[in-house]
């Protein structure tokens, strides 16, 4: 079983999101997998430079036999990586990316990119997008707390992304596609929204909000929005 709890967060934003443990406790092992090859290989060049370097009036000599012999701890170690990548990365992944469909009494938010805002557009009381209670908002997405929410992608010009760091959640709106994923966040919270792919001269100001209620909370919000 993944363990969600399990992580360096000295350089991560806090998780929030109902796959964020996941994707952070398989990046923290291959972090660490990776930090234990480079001691070892650091160790075995220290030792290779000084077991053959030029000493006693003879140049340095190159061992062949060792380089050869390295191939086998080369293998071995690709193809532990690989089986971490296929055994955790491709389940998480496939979770992430929808291969089980989020519940369809899910909010579901349509999302329309442009230089330089996120407009997004919420159905109303009625539940369908394209009516007259359409309410279109802009850099400001509300959503209920542990509730999976489906954010659909698309962009008016150019490629924007759509980038929550607390949600472990990145993903490109593109002109012309509509792309849709999902995410339940776990914490209240007002959470960032930048644009995280380079989209023209004011892509730095593209900064939107996610902003995360509880049930009562964002009950009262859509009242607000849509009044009786």
């Amino acid at each position: 079983m993944i363990r969600q709890d399990w992580g360096f967060k000295l350089w991560m934003p806090e998780p929030v999101s109902s796959y964020a443990g996941e994707i952070d406790w398989l990046m923290n092992v291959l972090h660490v997998v990776m930090v234990g090859i480079f001691i070892v290989w650091s160790i075995y060049f220290v030792y290779c430079l000084v077991a053959y370097r030029a000493k006693n009036g003879h140049g340095a000599t190159y061992h062949q036999t060792g380089e050869k012999a390295s191939f086998i701890p080369d293998g071995l170690i690709l193809a532990f990586e690989m089986w971490l990548i296929l055994a955790f990365g491709i389940p998480i992944w496939s979770s992430v990316k929808q291969e089980t469909p989020p519940p369809e009494e899910s909010l579901v938010v349509n999302l329309i990119a442009q230089q330089f805002a996120w407009n997004f557009q919420y159905p109303g009381p009625d539940g369908k997008f394209e009516t007259d209670d359409d309410k279109m908002i802009e850099n400001d997405l509300h959503v209920p707390v542990n509730e999976v929410v489906r954010v659909r992608l698309t962009s008016k010009d150019v490629i924007h992304s759509f980038f929550v760091p607390q949600f472990r959640l990145k993903q490109d709106a593109v002109p012309g596609r509509t792309i849709e994923v999902w995410f339940k966040a776990t914490e209240a919270g007002v959470y960032e929204l930048p644009c995280a792919e380079l989209c023209g001269f004011g892509h730095s100001g593209m900064l939107g909000h996610v902003t995360v209620q509880s049930a009562e909370d964002y009950k009262a919000w859509t009242k607000e929005q849509w009044p009786s």
